[in-house]
């Protein structure tokens, strides 16, 4: 027979984005590093702004998901910039470099964010992944061939 595990606490509700960030921030606020490197990834769904110390260890991420935004405003530009300000906010830092990937409509606003903040930058570098004519694009679309127009070109199959 296993035995219950007892609730501790009270019965409150929470947030589970803001009870998780608070969990969090108690320990990563000693973190505190003034050189770093803060990478922004930003796609079309949301934007993750990580920061890390110059030997590539995590000190702290956050992301718009984790900031308290749902479904289509995670990829808003108002949601990387609050993103960005919080990263750097928990953190402290003074000088760092940037990496910026992906090309979502976060990264020009988390950009901005990170240097209205007071951060030193010695470098904006961007590390999107480009494909040098890498995978095979997918076959074209056929349509059957009794209703074509004819101002639009469709291959028919």
């Amino acid at each position: 027979m296993t035995k219950a595990i007892p609730k501790i606490g009270s019965r409150k509700k929470v947030h589970i984005g803001l009870r998780r960030n608070a969990r969090f921030s108690l320990w990563k606020s000693a973190r505190r590093i003034t050189k770093g490197v803060i990478h922004v990834q930003a796609s079309f769904n949301n934007t993750i702004i990580t920061v890390t110390d110059p030997q590539g260890r995590v000190v702290f991420w956050s992301s718009a998901g984790t900031c308290g935004f749902k479904s289509s405003r995670k990829a808003s530009p108002y949601a990387g910039q609050r993103t960005a300000v919080d990263a750097i906010r928990t953190v402290g830092l003074q000088r760092a470099e940037v990496m910026v990937k992906g090309a979502g409509s976060g990264r020009d606003a988390a950009l901005r964010a990170i240097a209205k903040s007071g951060v030193r930058l010695s470098c904006i570098r961007d590390v999107t992944p480009m494909p040098h004519n890498g995978c095979r694009p997918p076959k074209k679309r056929c349509l059957g061939g009794s209703r074509i127009h004819s101002n639009t070109t469709v291959e028919v199959c």
